[in-house]
């Protein structure tokens, strides 16, 4: 009984530590009227063309973020775990980087290295400049989305499944296409999680990159207004977890997550 009572005290005091503050900041986005609770903040949020320019640049580039660092750690941590097993630890410290080096030094070598008087002038265009920033976001999402994939990695036998897709003529493209991501795409999506709430809420690198990103204008409605901010917030919170929601969703109907469940 006991470790069944201290179970619950555990669970009831991290639900306090995490709605707790939501809660306050939704009490305090309804006192706009004074004396009375009302949506006025929500509706100034949702009237504001900023916020919907900002928030859908965001998940486009978390989307992108998404689908390009995929692309990257799948078969980085794949290519690794069958053929250079020894050098797991090096690339472990490799993706762990980002987490040391802040993202001021990181954005700050963008400018320095494209700049339009660099040899590869990024920062001269629109495109260029977005770019920057998927790569940027693609960074700090590397050590989350990496530990992800090379967990689910763990948990299959890829030298058995190379070996019998090439003993099939597969090639490379075909084995980590169509054999190695769909028995990983559980925990791709797991870093794909992440990966979308450090897209949504990052600041240093959109705002220096001068980018119209949700994170800048987030601290721009915080520095100038009173309850719109906390009424932002909450909107923010509800729309990202809805769209962590539908890629759980996405996940859970692959044929790998059914044959699992069946």
């Amino acid at each position: 009984m006991k470790p069944k009572l201290w179970s619950w005290l555990v669970f009831l005091i991290g639900f306090a530590y995490f709605a707790l503050p939501l809660i306050g900041t939704l009490e305090f986005s309804l006192r706009k009227r004074r004396g009375e609770y009302s949506l006025d903040a929500y509706a100034w949020v949702f009237e504001d063309p900023q916020f919907r320019e900002t928030f859908g640049y965001s998940v486009v580039m978390a989307l992108l973020t998404i689908v390009f660092g995929m692309l990257l750690v799948v078969p980085t941590a794949y290519w690794v775990r069958l053929k250079y097993p020894r050098l797991r630890p090096l690339f472990e410290f490799i993706t762990l980087l980002p987490l040391v080096i802040p993202p001021i030094v990181i954005v700050f070598g963008y400018i320095r290295l494209y700049n339009t008087s660099s040899f590869l002038p990024m920062t001269g265009t629109t495109f260029g400049t977005n770019m920057l920033l998927m790569f940027g976001y693609v960074t700090l999402s590397l050590p989350y989305m990496y530990r992800a994939v090379d967990t689910g990695l763990r948990t299959i036998d890829v030298r058995t499944l190379t070996e019998a897709a090439q003993s099939l003529g597969a090639g490379w493209v075909t084995i980590i296409g169509r054999i190695i991501l769909p028995n990983v795409l559980i925990a791709v999506m797991s870093g794909a999680f992440v990966t979308f709430a450090i897209v949504i809420g990052e600041f240093v690198l959109a705002a220096l990159l001068n980018r119209p990103a949700f994170g800048p204008y987030m601290q721009l409605i915080g520095a100038n207004r009173a309850y719109e901010p906390a009424a932002l917030a909450v909107i923010a919170f509800a729309i990202t977890w809805f769209c962590i929601g539908l890629m759980q969703l996405a996940s859970r109907m692959t044929p790998q997550s059914r044959a699992k469940r069946s």
